[in-house]
């Protein structure tokens, strides 16, 4: 399964198998997490065979069940935090997706088990997501149109709506999808676009955001454009 296939087979899964992740895809995920944390200066934690962070009333109120693995998404306090737990995380989720698995973002409905991860002074947990094999795979829901969230038209390149179009499958907070993508044009000799988040009550539009332009990168071909 390559990435593109994977941003269109994955969906949210919240209730999962009696089945202990393999070894071997275990491995996978702790070598990625390592490579990902280093790049993106985060503390990501793989955790394996806990069923207590999925236990509690908030967990029911989600309705998670056999949820017993997870990513702990952590990091050090700083303003860009939850765009790269977006975007690192996002870079789990459809890894995983590849390897069989199925996962869902947790913004709320988990609890902080005490042993289970470590944090380093000034760190933070923004979210949780649950990882495991899905006893469904999902189902997909509405989306916005290309038009709605960005400038893309006939003078715009092919690859930027493909782009938007990847960017459309992520996941976001309660399907809010509030973010846009710009075609600003060639800036020293490269093609130029904007990513904004859009604003929210619920919150969590620089996390989405991160997962969007994972998503647009993926879809538009990184090679093709840098970010303004």
């Amino acid at each position: 399964m390559t990435l593109q296939e994977a941003i269109e087979a994955r969906h949210s899964v919240r209730a999962y198998k009696e089945q202990p992740l393999a070894e071997d895809i275990v491995k996978v995920l702790e070598e990625e997490i390592v490579k990902l944390n280093t790049e993106g200066h985060l503390h990501m934690q793989l955790i394996v065979n806990e069923p207590k962070a999925f236990q509690g009333t908030m967990a029911k109120y989600g309705k998670f069940r056999n949820a017993n693995n997870y990513i702990v998404m952590a990091g050090k306090k700083a303003d860009d935090l939850d765009e790269r737990v977006g975007y690192y995380g996002e870079h789990l989720v459809l890894l995983a997706q590849t390897l069989g698995l199925n996962t869902c973002w947790v913004g709320l409905s988990y609890s902080k088990v005490p042993g289970t991860y470590v944090l380093e002074d000034g760190e933070k947990i923004a979210c949780y997501i649950a990882i495991g094999y899905g006893e469904t795979q999902g189902a997909g829901h509405k989306i916005k149109s290309v038009e709605q969230v960005s400038n893309a038209s006939d003078g715009t390149p092919s690859w930027f709506r493909k782009g938007v179009e990847a960017a459309l499958l992520a996941p976001t907070a309660v399907n809010q999808q509030k973010f846009s993508f710009e075609y600003a044009g060639m800036d020293d000799n490269r093609h130029k676009v904007l990513a904004k988040k859009g604003f929210s009550l619920i919150g969590y539009t620089k996390m989405d955001l991160g997962i969007a332009k994972y998503h647009f990168e993926i879809g538009a071909g990184k090679d093709n454009f840098v970010w303004g």
